[in-house]
């Protein structure tokens, strides 16, 4: 079947980008709303502010190998399903623990690997690349989204209005999902895109992947630490005339700060620089939380600590996946991206939950000396991350019938450039771990069909 984006690509991203905007939409508004809510307390909004988090944290894993036995649709139906009667929850609550039920429950519906996995029964090997990339825009996309609609739609419609917009969204996906996006015609494990119980214990023995895995939980708990507490300040420079509405505070800092990360990547990645930009990216993260705890009252100091953090934090969220991706073994890169994703999950409940649980003693200045000395101890970790590593994936189909497994390992690991092969011959493609700079384009081709020659040949006989 010709393969077509219209029916695969972009409608799997809009599914996902529906569901990440109806999470991430509560981030910049949740702690000011919520103590409206009966039997609210600050610990009990962090618990609701994170709780999807766990859910998801957990599900992660377990969903994307149900999809392997029961199928990806009825499995992403099941999960667009728990999201929408969790938003539908959240939007008819009143009480704080019918709050925390609704965040769970959206949580619940963890179907990211699940459309990961559809998108890679769909999408050619050649263009599966592309794909990943399209749906990393759409997340980071979403996010940025959020933060920018979230507060005018809350000021208006209050908390309701984000999860019955949720809730609509879910529909929308499901509509999306059933009518635009065609069925595989095969469903298969793919080992760059699923996670598989087997491989778990591999991947966790690996301390570098577990350096990467630290640093993402590190990551999303500082972010949502942060966004207990940014809601409230923000109000407070409404209440001084510093500010007329939230989102003239998110949407310039949401700009600038993602094209100020864009010479950093690009200075990584061609001046092979990305280790020493990582660690001044966690060092900036620690500084601008150190400096948040004393100087967040003053409005221009607020600003400025928001972008440099802000910088730092866009730098980091594309530079981790990118690291796993790379550092992982081309057998295990699927169950490595699950475990990083889940460990980012658990990060935004234990965020959230810390956040609340520290406010009420320690006030703001506790909840950012907390995230700073988070940030330091992540920094010390990261001082010991695996060295540069420029490595990409490359995929390749072949004919399990035409080679014999070693003689065609043997065949392309003399080949200049290649790091490491996986040959699976369920999926008929060979996985080829290669050095860019030194891989010559085309050679692995070239000698699957040079073979294919010989047997045309032998055939005519």
């Amino acid at each position: 079947m010709k393969f077509s984006w219209s029916n695969s690509v972009f409608p799997i991203a809009v599914v996902f980008s529906f569901r990440m905007l109806g999470l991430f939409m509560l981030i910049p508004v949740f702690t000011l709303y919520a103590p409206q809510l009966t039997g609210a307390t600050p610990a009990l909004i962090g618990f609701a502010l994170g709780g999807y988090g766990l859910s998801q944290g957990i599900l992660q894993l377990p969903f994307g190998m149900l999809s392997d036995r029961f199928g990806r649709m009825p499995i992403i139906t099941l999960g667009l399903c728990l999201f929408a009667l969790g938003s539908l929850i959240g939007a008819i609550t009143h009480s704080i623990y019918g709050m925390i039920l609704a965040r769970i429950l959206q949580g619940t519906g963890a179907i990211g690997s699940v459309l990961i996995a559809l998108l890679a029964d769909l999408t050619p090997d050649e263009q599966r690349t592309k794909s990943m990339a399209v749906i990393g825009m759409t997340i980071g996309l979403s996010f940025s989204l959020a933060m920018i609609i979230s507060p005018p739609i809350s000021r208006h419609f209050g908390l309701q209005g984000i999860f019955y917009l949720s809730f609509i969204m879910a529909l929308f996906g499901l509509a999306l999902l059933h009518l635009m996006i065609r069925k595989p015609p095969q469903e298969r494990f793919h080992a760059d895109a699923e996670a598989k119980i087997s491989l778990l214990k591999i991947v966790i023995k690996n301390r570098h992947l577990l350096r990467l895995d630290f640093g993402i939980f590190c990551q999303h708990f500082i972010l949502t630490a942060t966004f207990f507490e940014i809601p409230l300040l923000l109000q407070q420079q409404l209440k001084q005339g510093n500010l007329a509405q939230q989102w003239q505070f998110y949407l310039p800092l949401m700009v600038f700060s993602f094209l100020m990360m864009i010479p950093f990547i690009a200075v990584a990645e061609r001046k092979r620089k990305m280790k020493p930009l990582f660690l001044l990216a966690v060092i900036l993260t620690a500084f601008t939380q150190c400096f948040l705890s004393f100087a967040h009252g003053s409005w221009w100091f607020l600003c400025l600590l928001m972008f440099l953090y802000f910088t730092a934090f866009n730098f980091l969220e594309a530079s981790l996946p990118s690291l796993v991706s790379r550092q992982a073994d081309p057998a295990s890169k699927g169950t490595a991206m699950g475990v990083y994703s889940s460990c980012q999950f658990l990060g935004i409940f234990c965020g959230g939950a810390a956040a609340g649980l520290f406010y009420p003693w320690a006030g703001s200045s506790g909840i950012f000396l907390m995230n700073a000395s988070l940030a330091l101890l992540w920094g010390m970790v990261a001082v010991f991350m695996k060295p540069n590593v420029y490595l990409s994936t490359v995929i390749v189909h072949f004919d399990p019938f035409a080679w014999d497994k070693t003689e065609l390992m043997n065949k392309l690991k003399p080949l200049s450039g290649v790091n490491h092969l996986l040959v699976s011959e369920e999926e008929q493609v060979i996985y080829i771990q290669i050095c860019r700079e030194r891989y010559l384009a085309g050679s692995v081709e070239q000698v699957l069909a040079e073979k294919e020659k010989r047997r045309a040949a032998l055939s005519t006989v």
